[in-house]
């Protein structure tokens, strides 16, 4: 598999979130507005590539029976940077982010990739891995972020206070709140997926006749 094929195979055919339906924790939490889906997915996106990388340098000197608890502990290392990097520079959005900037380390996505990838390939592969698996991620939460934003408040990232003053659709009063609520990410995230699988199946009965 050639480096683009790694990087598009995180991106979109084996896509984190609407391929592998993997993080679901996070992305039905921080998904209800752009800005927050997009911070948590750059977040998720280093800390991939950075645990990915050392993981990978250190495939052959990690032993077998503790390469699990090893792995935990590189990839806390990189969230623990991450987090502290958010706080110092980007502090209300780090405090919108809350308690899921920390649950990164148990993100089975980012441990998924350095069992099933990083540990077993280069650290060329392996970065562009982390990059595309991060990539997808982020695009998905965006997606999704925008759909709950506009829906919700009539609005697509419109965040003062992180100085994004975005575009206005319809005025707020008019949104359906119960898009921006917890039963809002799950039917968002439901329709999404069913389109995704939809034209995915169309696509390969196209292609087989």
């Amino acid at each position: 598999m050639s480096k683009w094929q790694i990087f598009k195979n995180g991106v979109f055919n084996e896509n984190p979130i609407f391929r592998l339906v993997l993080g679901m924790c996070s992305t039905l939490a921080v998904s209800s507005a752009v800005v927050n889906g997009l911070g948590m997915g750059l977040a998720t996106t280093a800390v991939l590539v950075g645990s990915n990388v050392i993981i990978s340098l250190l495939r052959n000197v990690i032993p077998k029976e503790i390469r699990i608890p090893a792995y935990v502990v590189i990839i806390a290392t990189f969230v623990t940077i991450v987090d502290k990097l958010m706080a110092a520079n980007t502090p209300e959005l780090h405090k919108v982010l809350g308690i899921f900037i920390p649950l990164i380390v148990v993100n089975c996505i980012i441990l998924a990739r350095a069992e099933a990838f990083a540990s077993k390939n280069t650290v060329g592969r392996s970065a562009i891995d982390g990059l595309g698996m991060g990539i997808g991620f982020t695009l998905a939460l965006t997606v999704l972020g925008a759909i709950r934003e506009l829906l919700g408040t009539g609005t697509v990232l419109v965040a003062k206070d992180f100085g994004f003053s975005g575009f206005s659709i319809f005025p707020k009063e008019n949104g359906i709140l119960l898009m921006v609520l917890q039963p809002g990410a799950f039917i968002t995230l439901g329709l999404v997926l069913a389109g995704i699988n939809w034209w995915a199946r169309k696509k390969e009965e196209k292609k087989h006749g």
